[in-house]
């Protein structure tokens, strides 16, 4: 239970943070820069916390679920997605890096793309009923 207090707790944090972030006030532009920014502070994040976990040992598990799954993933579920394929490219798995990249980026890409569709496809079908 405890671990799923601290995940719930870093990840309330994560978005809180995210939220925060995004929410500051730039000129109209056709990127998402603070989305990007998001992402990269986020796998810069993750990346910190993985070497000092590593090189001293001294994040107990507690603090490992509070932020590299609750705080990072709460913030941005990219820097997970950048700690596998850094995980995979760091173990030689060269080819697999590269398709999870391909995969997960044309593949999430539609599927928002299918989810915008669905939610108008319900919308015409509820406009339909009326």
């Amino acid at each position: 239970m405890i671990n799923c207090l601290m995940v719930g707790l870093g990840g309330f944090a994560g978005a809180v943070m995210r939220y925060l972030m995004i929410s500051i006030p730039l000129p109209r532009m056709d990127f998402p820069f603070m989305t990007l920014l998001v992402n990269i502070l986020g796998s810069l994040l993750i990346g910190i916390v993985i070497a000092i976990s590593a090189k001293s040992g001294i994040m107990g598990n507690n603090m490992m679920l509070f932020l590299k799954v609750g705080l990072c993933g709460g913030f941005t579920t990219f820097s997970s997605f950048a700690l596998e394929t850094h995980d995979l490219i760091v173990d030689g798995n060269i080819v697999a890096s590269a398709a999870y990249i391909i995969l997960s980026v044309s593949l999430c890409v539609i599927a928002v793309l299918i989810g915008g569709l669905l939610v108008d496809g319900a919308g015409a079908l509820i406009a339909l009923k009326d």
